[in-house]
C-alpha cells in the first residue's frame, strides 16, 4: 500500500504541472497588460517598458514559467500585481475559509446523504421514500445560489437568526455550508439508495437474512460497505465542485475566501495570484482523489487483497531473479 501511494503522490506532479502550464499560457495570451495594472493607465510609455522588463515579460513565454515555477518550488509565489502584497501571505489568510466552507460541506454530504440514501432503500416505496425522491431531486435541480438568496431573505432579513454575511463566527458558516452541501447530498442520497437497492437484492444478503440476523447487522455488516463504493465515488468528484462552488458561496455571503480571490486577480489579470490559486487547488483536489482511492481500499477487501497478491508476486520474481 506504501508503494501505491508513493507512486500517486507521483504521478500527482505531471497533472499539477499541467495544470498549470496550460493556466500560464492562457493568462499570458490574454489581453490586457499587468504593467498598466500596477501603474495605472496614466503611466508613461518609458516606466511600462521598464515594469515589463522587471516582471520578465519580455521574456518567451516558456521562459517565463521556467522562472515563475522554479521559484514556486522554493515557496516563493511572488507578488501580487494589484495589492503588492506577498501572494503566499494573501493565501494564508484567505485559504481556511475556503477549506472550512468545502470541507465542511463535504462533511454535511457524508452525514446526511449516506444515511438518508440508506433510510430509502430500505422503506422503498414507501410514503417518506417517495416524498424524499422528489425532495431530493427539486433541490439537486435548484441552484446553490438562488437557495442561497432565499435563505438569506428568509433567516437573516425576515427572522434576523443568522447573519447575512462574513465567515469570522460559527453562526455565519451555517447558511454558506448548507447552499454549498445542498445539492450535493441531494444527489448522494439517490446514488446511496439506487446502489444499496442493488446490494440488497444480491444472493448474499438473501443467505444472511435466512440465518436469522436483525435486518440493522445485515444492512450495516454484510451491505453497507458494498454500498458505499459509488458514494464514495461520488463524493470523491464532488472535491473539485466544492471549490468551484466556493467562489459562488463567497462572493454571494460576502466571505474572503480562495474563491474571491481568484475573481478580483481574474478582474485585474493578476497573474502570480491566479497561478497560486490554482496550483494549490490543484493540489488539494489530486490529495482528496488519492484519499478516495485509499477509501475504496478500506471498504472493499478484494482491492486490499489485490494489493496483497501483487507484494506477493513482486517478491516471488525478485527470489527468483536472485536464484
Amino acid at each position: 500500500m506504501s508503494r501505491y501511494i508513493l507512486k500517486r503522490l507521483l504521478q500527482m506532479i505531471p497533472i499539477v504541472i499541467g495544470v498549470s502550464v496550460i493556466v500560464f499560457l492562457l493568462l499570458s495570451l490574454s489581453p490586457g497588460d499587468p504593467a498598466k495594472m500596477i501603474l495605472g493607465l496614466n503611466a508613461k510609455e518609458e516606466e511600462l517598458a521598464l515594469m515589463r522588463e522587471q516582471l520578465g515579460l519580455n521574456d518567451p513565454i516558456p521562459l517565463q514559467y521556467f522562472h515563475y515555477m522554479k521559484n514556486v518550488l522554493i515557496g516563493d509565489f511572488g507578488t501580487s500585481y494589484s495589492t503588492k502584497q506577498s501572494v503566499i501571505e494573501m493565501i494564508a489568510v484567505r485559504l481556511p475559509p475556503t477549506l472550512i466552507l468545502s470541507f465542511g460541506s463535504l462533511l454535511t454530504i457524508l452525514i446526511v446523504a449516506i444515511p438518508l440514501g440508506i433510510a430509502l432503500a430500505v422503506k422503498q416505496n414507501s410514503p417518506f421514500d417517495n416524498i424524499m425522491r422528489v425532495v431530493s431531486l427539486f433541490f439537486a435541480a435548484m441552484p446553490g445560489f438562488w437557495i442561497g438568496i432565499l435563505m438569506i431573505i428568509l433567516f437573516s432579513v425576515k427572522l434576523g437568526w443568522l447573519p447575512a454575511n462574513g465567515f469570522d463566527k460559527p453562526s455565519a458558516m451555517i447558511m454558506p455550508i448548507i447552499c454549498s452541501s445542498i445539492a450535493g447530498w441531494a444527489v448522494n442520497s439517490r446514488i446511496t439508495r439506487a446502489s444499496m437497492l442493488d446490494v440488497i437484492r444480491q444472493d448474499y444478503i438473501r443467505t444472511a437474512r435466512a440465518k436469522g440476523l436483525k435486518e440493522s447487522v445485515v444492512i450495516r455488516k454484510h451491505a453497507l460497505k458494498n454500498a458505499l463504493l459509488p458514494t464514495i465515488t461520488s463524493v470523491g468528484m464532488a472535491v473539485g465542485g466544492c471549490f468551484g462552488g466556493s467562489v459562488i458561496m463567497e462572493m454571494l455571503f460576502g466571505i474572503n475566501g480562495m474563491g474571491k480571490m481568484m475573481i478580483d486577480a481574474l478582474r485585474q489579470k493578476d497573474i502570480p495570484t491566479i497561478m497560486a490559486g490554482v496550483i494549490i487547488t490543484s493540489v488539494i483536489i489530486a490529495v482528496a482523489n488519492l484519499l478516495t482511492d485509499l477509501a475504496y481500499s478500506y471498504v472493499d477487501p478484494r482491492i486490499r487483497s489485490m494489493y496483497a497478491r501483487r507484494r506477493t508476486i513482486r517478491k516471488e520474481v525478485a527470489g527468483n531473479g536472485s536464484n
